[in-house]
């Protein structure tokens, strides 16, 4: 499908270098008014005035290819009309009703089992965010195995409330705050590009999952039998990692085999984001409970909710509640985002867009004496920075760098990964082709003006 009319025309456009003094204005009074834990914008320094489609315009009128997308949120595009016409439709009936039944969240529930996998056929919407979902799941899986232990990765990224930062692997947001939930134990995810066993790509037997077998079966592990494995099956901020095929096959498997439950957590790589509507659906399992969020609001309304099999609903009534567990605009936004995703074929869209930018970088990264691996899978892609790729020593300052560069030449782009050395893309998947190769030229030129710095 033609998506072309959904963003701005004549973008990129950088009118003023950014931030524009006007931006600057913006970002001076958050400073001075808002918390210190503000962040994108010290990475970004811009204030944003509209966006639509895969475009962005900020307030001095610089326009901007979004790669970055809301971190994942915008995946049917910035003011999708669909989405702006449900939501617009349902403004002025119902705004607010709890967990009472109203005709969006019933049409949300009834669009959410048409997409999820048969076996998961119960939906259980939590609070606003992602980590409210996660929390939701582990606080089910602990409730209905009676036991206490999960296991989660290296890598992962769940969220920031108490509970979810606890299964978070990464120093930097948890050390702080020490001590969280306890009996949280953390396995090698198969990050491939720097295996935790020393071994290379293609020349493995998953010792990973065989590692976290050991963790099950002997009894001096030191892990109590879990209730749940929580696990990314493309890890997100950990640095956009693909794990090698039969990865989450041979999880889900020994899950089974231990009578563990299993929890995907497809909060940044669902609804289409992969080319696929899930992640998961890439292996072929299905989950004991699944995780979503983010796209679930359609254009950024605040929603999230787990899937999970009927033998699971076990929760008394009112054994979770919230007060927004319900955001009527967002079931409206949510139920009109996924009709459009399945109506456009959204996820052949994303995965033919990928590919071709997956191309693209490959051939960069040839060039480039400081591109270490491409990856991705449909329109969640990284690419990762080091000093140099025999040593494969992280490049942190670089990745920043460069995101600077693409900032400045009208490009959108975050960074993530283990050591904050990975570009992490996730437009809305209503990126055109020539928006996408547009967007690589223009990372490609920031990397060439980095390497030449150096």
């Amino acid at each position: 499908m033609d998506f072309s009319e959904l963003s701005f025309h004549e973008t990129p456009h950088i009118k003023i270098k950014p931030p524009g003094p006007l931006s600057k204005r913006f970002i001076q009074s958050q400073k001075k008014l808002e918390g210190s834990a503000v962040s994108y914008p010290r990475g970004l320094p811009m204030a944003m005035k509209r966006a639509k489609g895969a475009t962005v315009e900020d307030v001095d009128g610089n326009r901007y290819i979004d790669f970055f997308g809301g971190a994942g949120v915008m995946n049917v595009g910035h003011a999708n009309p669909d989405v702006l016409k449900a939501v617009s439709e349902q403004l002025p009936l119902l705004t607010h009703a709890l967990d009472i039944p109203n005709p969006p969240r019933h049409d949300l529930v009834e669009k959410l089992h048409s997409i999820l996998p048969q076996r998961l056929d119960r939906v259980l919407f939590g609070g606003p965010t992602g980590s409210d979902a996660v929390e939701l799941a582990v606080k089910l899986a602990k409730f209905c195995t009676k036991r206490h232990p999960i296991i989660a990765f290296s890598g992962s990224y769940h969220g920031m409330t108490s509970g979810a930062l606890a299964m978070c692997s990464g120093r930097l947001f948890k050390e702080p705050f020490l001590p969280l939930l306890s009996e949280i134990h953390f396995v090698p995810y198969a990050y491939c590009y720097r295996c935790a066993f020393g071994r290379t790509s293609g020349k493995c037997d998953l010792e990973c999952v065989k590692y976290l077998e050991y963790t099950f079966e002997d009894p001096h592990s030191g892990v109590s039998r879990p209730a749940a494995v929580i696990v990314e099956s493309i890890q997100g901020e950990g640095g956009s990692i693909i794990p090698p095929d039969g990865f989450i096959l041979a999880l889900r498997e020994l899950c089974t085999k231990y009578e563990v439950l299993l929890i995907d957590d497809e909060i940044q790589a669902g609804f289409c984001r992969t080319g696929k509507m899930f992640a998961c659906d890439h292996t072929g399992i299905i989950p004991d409970i699944m995780t979503m969020s983010k796209a679930l609001g359609g254009i950024g309304l605040p929603l999230s909710g787990i899937a999970y099999s009927k033998e699971l609903d076990r929760f008394s009534p009112g054994q979770h509640i919230g007060t927004f567990r319900g955001n009527v605009l967002a079931y409206a936004a949510g139920a009109a985002a996924i009709t459009f995703m399945k109506t456009t074929r959204l996820a052949d869209h994303a995965n033919s867009v990928g590919n071709r930018m997956i191309e693209q970088l490959r051939s960069l990264e040839e060039t480039s004496n400081i591109i270490g691996e491409v990856r991705g899978k449909g329109l969640m892609l990284g690419v990762e920075f080091v000093t140099d790729k025999a040593s494969k020593d992280p490049a942190p300052k670089l990745a920043a760098n460069i995101r600077t560069e693409c900032h400045r030449r009208g490009l959108l782009i975050e960074i993530g990964g283990h050591y904050f050395n990975v570009a992490r893309f996730l437009p809305p998947l209503v990126l055109t082709p020539e928006l996408a190769d547009r967007g690589v030229e223009l990372f490609a030129e920031s990397v060439a003006a980095v390497e030449r710095s150096r």
